[in-house]
């Protein structure tokens, strides 16, 4: 997980090795980093800074300016590598490797999200799948077999679960985050309404399209 502090330093420096990502360069990376994962699935090499600027809607300056404080990533006239950049954001960003995460909901939502490859792009790996329902319990979901959320502390465990992914319904989100923050995990992706209370240890990331429409409806009428 990325640890970031809300600016840079009074002389505007970029961080150095070890120390922690701005908010605002933690999120613009992030985004640079979606969109060069996408440009290489499409057979890319290389990518330049207004490209990424056209797809991000950010000044290529200031991708330049990004890019550069933490090394010489790119050509004049060139571009940048495309497999190059995509390795040293993820080391900046210190999400290099594999990171396990333990999926919740057996429905179309948590169907779709375990046989996409959505996650497994940015080092994500879907490696268990929890459902409630003893119907669904044993069913086959591409790879993985259904468990049942008893067995939840032990594949923790066994498995090095770093994320919990919700896709249950709001009345059940609560629930299964009390078994996480129990069983030791310290990220939770939340794709459901329900507001949930964790501990102040623990990251909470509620996905929502609605507000995520909302706020693109406001740059469009701004």
């Amino acid at each position: 997980m990325v640890e970031v502090i809300e600016e840079f330093d009074a002389a505007g420096a970029f961080p150095v090795e070890g120390e922690r990502l701005s908010l605002g360069v933690a999120a613009r990376l992030s985004r640079y980093l979606q969109v060069l994962t996408q440009a290489r699935k499409m057979g890319r090499e290389t990518i330049s800074s207004q490209e990424l600027s056209e797809y991000t809607h950010i000044n290529p300056t200031q991708i330049r300016r990004d890019l550069s404080g933490f090394g010489k990533f790119g050509k004049r006239g060139v571009g940048y590598n495309v497999d190059s950049l995509v390795s040293e954001i993820r080391k900046i960003l210190r999400t290099s490797g594999q990171h396990n995460i333990a999926l919740f909901g057996a429905g179309n939502l948590g169907q779709a999200i375990a046989t996409s490859s959505i996650f497994a792009d940015h080092g994500f790996q879907v490696v268990a799948v929890f459902d409630s329902d003893p119907s669904v319990v044993g069913n086959p979901i591409g790879e993985l077999t259904v468990r049942d959320i008893g067995d939840l502390p032990a594949v923790v465990s066994e498995e090095e679960i770093v994320v919990g992914v919700l896709a249950v319904p709001a009345e059940a989100a609560q629930d299964v985050a009390d078994r996480l923050v129990k069983a030791g995990v310290k990220i939770i992706f939340n794709y459901s309404e329900q507001l949930l209370q964790v501990p102040p240890e623990v990251t909470v990331h509620t996905s929502s399209p609605a507000v995520d429409l909302l706020y693109a409806l406001y740059f469009y009428l701004a």
